[in-house]
């Protein structure tokens, strides 16, 4: 059969294009992108051609080509030789946080991401994440919530204290398209901060309230290790849409992880997906790659939470030199595997985000009661 049979035998209406295109499976969505809500238009111009729009809800800008490339693929497999444009575009949107906890206006999802235990690169991986989201075209902060040990600061290759045009609240810093804040800011590199718990928590509670975010997509917030007094405050006062786990896959790692896991199981905040770093070991001179620390403990940790595994990360020698030099690896080496396997969990993350309930309360008008 002629490929001008082909596409006499499967006429062109917005019925038969939006059927095909859900038999895209999206990765991320794990959907068909009628099922998943992203088609918000078809124009058939004419009986060979028409016009798609696809509107993404987790952020896709280095991704678009690839949705693309399998949209039209999936067409031209129906419709032969048939004329499509594919338009993509993303939109975020906030989601709902725990109850009796009001959502920022500024701020439209928070992502809170914890390991439990200290040492297993849960900073680093919580800053470039952000920057790998900002990569793919969302409007990104991230807060620095260890009070006793800022690393941001240096991370994010900044330095100084952030600007206050009211003399009441702080101007974010920024560097690489992403806003950050950090009491790093604010104190010197070798301070320590000998402080008890409510001051702590207090100084968190400033750094977010008091920062004129810009218009966030999303917040990262990069939580010291444990399930102390921060965490009990970010999740009883903080609106946080979701959370990330970090771990290794060494057991003791793993113990801890599940320690931070359930506790945001227990406040109702959804666990987004965990974050396996250090899976392997890359070696810098030979390129030799080992696990190290073993391996499959980050799968299934996943599959006894009932979660996603988003990604393994590897242990790299240039990781470490790349954040230490305020440069991290997404913005250091953009084409990187490394930086593809960090936009990768990004997209995943966003995307499983997008699937928990909305917010609505922009939605419905306040009610106001007077006497008259």
């Amino acid at each position: 059969m002629s490929d001008e049979s082909h596409t006499q035998s499967n006429p062109l209406s917005e019925s038969s294009i939006e059927q095909v295109l859900d038999q895209h499976i999206d990765p991320h969505l794990e959907a068909g992108l009628k099922q998943a809500g992203v088609i918000k238009a078809i124009r058939v111009t004419s009986e060979t051609r028409a016009e798609i729009d696809l509107v993404m809800p987790y952020p896709c800008a280095r991704y678009k080509s690839e949705i693309e490339a399998a949209v039209s693929a999936k067409l031209a497999e129906a419709f032969g030789q048939a004329e499509f444009v594919v338009a993509i575009s993303h939109r975020v949107i906030a989601h709902s946080v725990q109850t009796n906890v009001t959502r920022m206006d500024n701020i439209r999802n928070i992502i809170a991401v914890a390991s439990g235990k200290g040492g297993v690169g849960k900073s680093t991986t919580s800053v470039n994440l952000a920057l790998a989201l900002a990569a793919e075209g969302a409007s990104v902060g991230i807060l620095d919530a260890d009070i006793y040990g800022p690393s941001q600061p240096r991370m994010m290759g900044l330095s100084g204290q952030p600007d206050s045009k009211d003399g009441k609240s702080l101007e974010p810093m920024e560097n690489y398209g992403v806003q950050s804040m950090s009491i790093g800011y604010l104190i010197e590199e070798d301070t320590p901060m000998i402080w008890r718990g409510p001051m702590v928590t207090g100084a968190l509670e400033q750094l977010l309230n008091d920062t004129r975010w810009r218009d966030l997509d999303y917040l990262i917030i990069d939580l010291p290790p444990g399930t102390g007094d921060i965490q009990l405050t970010l999740t009883q006062k903080v609106p946080v849409s979701g959370a990330l786990i970090v771990t290794t896959p060494q057991d003791i790692a793993l113990l801890d992880a599940r320690k931070g896991l359930k506790m945001f199981e227990k406040v109702k905040v959804p666990v987004l997906g965990i974050i396996e770093n250090m899976s392997t070991h890359i070696c810098s001179q030979c390129g030799h790659e080992e696990a190290i620390f073993g391996s499959g403990g980050g799968e299934s940790m996943a599959t006894d939470a009932e979660v996603p595994l988003l990604g393994q990360l590897p242990l790299e020698m240039n990781i470490r030199l790349q954040v230490d030099n305020g440069k991290p690896t997404v913005v250091s080496d953009p084409d990187g595997r490394t930086s593809a396997i960090y936009r990768e969990i990004a997209r995943k993350a966003a995307a499983r985000l997008s699937r928990q309930a909305k917010d609505y309360s922009a939605k419905f008008p306040k009610i106001v009661i007077q006497n008259t």
